[in-house]
C-alpha cells in the first residue's frame, strides 16, 4: 500500500493496521505505522533545518571581468593561441552551459583537445544529506594582479625546486633555508609560523581559511592552522602505519617518482601549451623500483597525485588498533548494548565516511565552476613566462618577478614557467576551492567525531634518515588523534602544491568547505537515531569545539 506523501489518513491507517497485524513481532498494531511516520517526520525536519541555513555572500575576486581576455580564468582544455590566450568563442560555450544548466549545451562546450572538463555538471545534484552548497561560504581568491597571489606562487616555485630534499633536513639544507628567508621577507605570505616567523617546522605546513565572520560582505579570510599540524614528523602517523584491511595488511610504503628533472614537467613552452589547449605531453613519470616511505617533498606529491582513501586508511588503522571511540558515544557506558553497523560502531561511521567524498566534492567544484573559476597555477606560470620572454604586459606582482625563487627556477630548469610533478599537469577543472582538500576536510572531521581525538597515539614513528625504507621511534611532543588527522588533512592538500596543480589557498579553502560538510552530514544523521545521544563533540580546525 503506498500512502500519501504528506500520511496516510486514519481510515486507512486502520486497514493497514489489520493488515499487518497478524505478522507481528514484538511490534503493536499501530507501530509500524507510527515508525514510518517518524521516518517521513525525521525526513522533513531535516528539509526544514537545512532551508533555514541562510544563503551567505558568494562574492568573486571580480578577476573574469576585470580581464576581458580571461587571463586570470581557468579556460584550460579549451583552444588557445599562441601566447595561451583562450578562444574566445570557446569560452563563450563553456559559460553559456555554466548558465542555462542545460545539459545540451554542456554537449556544445568548444574543446581544444581530446581530453575532457571534469564534471560540471556533478555540483547541480541535489544532496539528499547535508547542506546544499550554495550555503556554504569561502572568501575569494587573491587576485591576479595581488601580492598574495604573487608570493603563494613563491612558494609553489620553491616547492619545486625542493622536490627531492627529505623532510628530515629541512633545518639545515641551504635551498631550504634560502626559500625559508624569502618567505619571510613576503609580508603577504599566509602560511604557519612560529613567533611570526616562518621556519624548518612550519615550512609547506597547512592552515585553514575560514570566512572571516566580523565581515558581513564575506569578503575577508581568516587564516588559522590547526591543532597538531606543526607538532612532530612533517608526515602524519598515519601515511606511516600498517593499515588492517579484514585478514588483510595493507603496507604503508609507497610507490616514488625517482628524483631528478627527467620527473619534472611543463617546463618547456610548446609542451606547456600543448597541455593548456587539452592535449597529452606524451611523457611519463619514471618511478623507483623500490617501494619506501613517504620521504621526500617529491614522495608527498606523489600520494597526493593519486589520493584515494588515505582516511579509509586512517579509520581502517583506528579501528583495528581499538583505539577508543569518541566519548559521546552512547554505547560506551551501556551496561547491556554495544553499537554495530546500524549505529555507533566503525561500520556504521565507515558508511558515512564513504559517503562524504562526494557530498564535498559537489560543495568544492560548485564553487569551481559557478563561482570562481580561478585559474591554475600552471596557467599563471605561463603568464610570468610571457612576459618576461615575450615581452607581454600581463598584470603580475613584481614580488614573484623579483623573486629569489623564479630565478634560481629558470637558473635550475631554464624556464619561468612553474615545473610540475605530473606530466598532464592539473585535472580539467578550476583551482578554487580545491576538490581533493575538501574530501580531506569532510573526512577528518568525521573521524574526531567518530573516536576520541584526544587520544596519544601509542609508539610513533618517522622514516629512517639513512633507509627511507625503514621507520624509527619518534620521541618528542605526543602526538593525539586529531592533530594527526589534521596533519593528514593539510599532508594531502599540501602535496597536490608540491605536484604545481593547486595554490595554498585553493586547499586552505578546501579543507574548511569540507568541515561544514561533515557538520551538515552529522546534523541530519543525528535525527534519525533512538539512542539517548546529546551529539557528536569535536575540535575544528580553527581550536574550536563544536558539538553537533
Amino acid at each position: 500500500m503506498i500512502g500519501s506523501p504528506f500520511g496516510s489518513s486514519k481510515k486507512g491507517d486502520i486497514v493497514q493496521a489489520k493488515e499487518i497485524a497478524s505478522g507481528r513481532n514484538g511490534f503493536k498494531d499501530f507501530e509500524y505505522i507510527k515508525f514510518r511516520q517518524r521516518a517521513f517526520q525525521v525526513r522533513i525536519q531535516a528539509a526544514q533545518n537545512n532551508q533555514q541555513i541562510e544563503i551567505p555572500p558568494h562574492p568573486t575576486n571580480g578577476d573574469e571581468e576585470r580581464y576581458p581576455n580571461k587571463i586570470a580564468t581557468d579556460t584550460r582544455g579549451l583552444p588557445h593561441n599562441q601566447r595561451g590566450e583562450v578562444d574566445l568563442k570557446a569560452y563563450e560555450s563553456l559559460a553559456k552551459a555554466l548558465k542555462t544548466q542545460n545539459p545540451d549545451d554542456y554537449e556544445r562546450i568548444i574543446l581544444g583537445g581530446a581530453r575532457k572538463l571534469v564534471n560540471p555538471q556533478g555540483p547541480l545534484a541535489v544532496s539528499l544529506e547535508g547542506i546544499n552548497a550554495s550555503q556554504i561560504s569561502v572568501p575569494p581568491p587573491p587576485t591576479l594582479d595581488s601580492a598574495e597571489q604573487a608570493v603563494e606562487a613563491v612558494e609553489l616555485y620553491w616547492q619545486a625546486l625542493l622536490r627531492d630534499v627529505p623532510f628530515h633536513r629541512f633545518d639545515r639544507d641551504e635551498n631550504v633555508l634560502a626559500a625559508i628567508a624569502e618567505l619571510n621577507s613576503l609580508s603577504s605570505f599566509r602560511g604557519p609560523k612560529q613567533n611570526g616567523i616562518v621556519t624548518p617546522q612550519t615550512l609547506f605546513r597547512g592552515n585553514v581559511i575560514y570566512v572571516d565572520k566580523r565581515d558581513r560582505s564575506g569578503r575577508t579570510a581568516k587564516y588559522v592552522t590547526p591543532p597538531g599540524v606543526t607538532d612532530g614528523p612533517y608526515i602524519s602517523q598515519f601515511l606511516l602505519r600498517e593499515i588492517p584491511y579484514n585478514t588483510q595488511v595493507i603496507s604503508p610504503l609507497i610507490r616514488t617518482a625517482l628524483a631528478g628533472r627527467e620527473n619534472d614537467f611543463l617546463t618547456n613552452y610548446n609542451e606547456w601549451l600543448t597541455v593548456q589547449n587539452g592535449g597529452n605531453s606524451g611523457k611519463s613519470i619514471k618511478y623507483d623500483p623500490t617501494r619506501r616511505f613517504v620521504f621526500t617533498v617529491r614522495d608527498l606529491g606523489e600520494l597526493a597525485h593519486i589520493g584515494g582513501a588515505l582516511f579509509f586508511g586512517a579509520f581502517l588503522i583506528l579501528s583495528g588498533s581499538n583505539a577508543p571511540l569518541n566519548p559521546g558515544n552512547p554505547y560506551i557506558n551501556s551496561k547491556t548494548q554495544q553499537g554495530s553497523a546500524a549505529t555507533f560502531a566503525p561500520a556504521h561511521f565507515q558508511a558515512l565516511l564513504n559517503l562524504a567524498p562526494s557530498r564535498a566534492i559537489r560543495a568544492s567544484y560548485w564553487q569551481k565552476y559557478y563561482v570562481h573559476r580561478r585559474l591554475r597555477p600552471e596557467a599563471y606560470g605561463g603568464l610570468i613566462y610571457n612576459n618576461i620572454v615575450n615581452r607581454t604586459n600581463y598584470p603580475i606582482n613584481s614580488e614573484v618577478l623579483k623573486s629569489t625563487a623564479l630565478a634560481r627556477t629558470f637558473s635550475t630548469f631554464g624556464t619561468y614557467l612553474l615545473p610540475h610533478a605530473y606530466p598532464e599537469g592539473a585535472p580539467f577543472h578550476p583551482s578554487y576551492t580545491g576538490g581533493a582538500a575538501s574530501i580531506a576536510g569532510v573526512q577528518a572531521t568525521l573521524l574526531k567525531a567518530f573516536f576520541d581525538e584526544n587520544f596519544i597515539l601509542p609508539n610513533p614513528v618517522e622514516p629512517d634518515p639513512s633507509d627511507p625504507t625503514k621507520l624509527i621511534p619518534y620521541s618528542g611532543t605526543p602526538l593525539t588523534v586529531g592533530g594527526e588527522l589534521n596533519k593528514l588533512a593539510t599532508n594531502y592538500y599540501i602535496g597536490r602544491g608540491h605536484g604545481g596543480i593547486h595554490w595554498r589557498s585553493d586547499g586552505a579553502a578546501g579543507l574548511a568547505l569540507g568541515e561544514e560538510i561533515a557538520i551538515s552530514i552529522l546534523r541530519d544523521e543525528r535525527l534519525g537515531y533512538n539512542e539517548k545521544f546529546n551529539g557528536f563533540t569535536f575540535t575544528k580546525f580553527d581550536g574550536t569545539k563544536v558539538t553537533v
